[in-house]
């Protein structure tokens, strides 16, 4: 942050720690950090274990990628889930946009990323090496590019398509009902579902 906080050393950390945070501005740094600091102690121990817990127990599933405690995670080992279909998206919350939706019964593929050549971000440091190998025992008929609707995403959905048609497994993109620019996170259970039902192959 520009320009010296005039605040005790261990409170400057804390302001200078929460403004790393992705969305956290310089104002928006302070006030967690008074915050914090005006919370009971035990308040205050109990952010800090969670955090830590986070960082001690949560891995990503070695098959979609998703966070998880066990490895396969709940999604991947579910019965009741369609192992025919998976869904490739960008981020762990658009999975639990999803299914919170709760239309969507198949699997998810999470890349952790878009591909982006002007912020150096290239298809190795993503998570699609770790696709293909699903696709290879024929159990999967359809992947749906279930990635944001931008210029980063519409490019990852293209090289992911370039790689899995070869295959001859159906790819689709979900419907516009998206817009442009859109989050699948931000967007309701509606959007969601008529995004899904109006897929189109590509």
């Amino acid at each position: 942050m520009n320009g010296k906080i005039p605040a005790p050393p261990p409170v400057v950390r804390l302001i200078t720690e929460l403004h790393r945070l992705p969305g956290v501005g310089p104002k928006s740094a302070q006030r967690l950090a008074y915050f914090i600091i005006r919370q009971p102690e035990d308040e205050a121990q109990e952010l800090a274990e969670a955090i830590m817990g986070v960082k001690e127990r949560i891995i990503f599933c070695s098959v979609c990628q998703n966070l998880t405690e066990i490895d396969p995670c709940d999604l991947c080992i579910g019965p009741q889930r369609d192992r025919s279909q998976v869904c490739v998206v960008e981020e762990p919350l658009d999975v639990l946009a999803l299914e919170r939706a709760g239309f969507y019964k198949g699997l998810y593929h999470i890349l952790h990323g878009v591909i982006s050549p002007m912020n150096g971000v290239g298809p190795e440091d993503i998570r699609i090496r770790e696709l293909l190998p699903r696709l290879q025992d024929g159990s999967v008929t359809e992947v749906i590019i279930g990635i944001n609707p931008t210029l980063e995403g519409d490019a990852t959905a293209m090289y992911l398509h370039g790689l899995i048609r070869p295959l001859g497994i159906k790819v689709s993109n979900l419907a516009r009902g998206l817009p442009v620019g859109g989050h699948l996170e931000y967007a309701d259970e509606i959007t969601l579902s008529r995004a899904f039902q109006g897929r189109q192959e590509l």
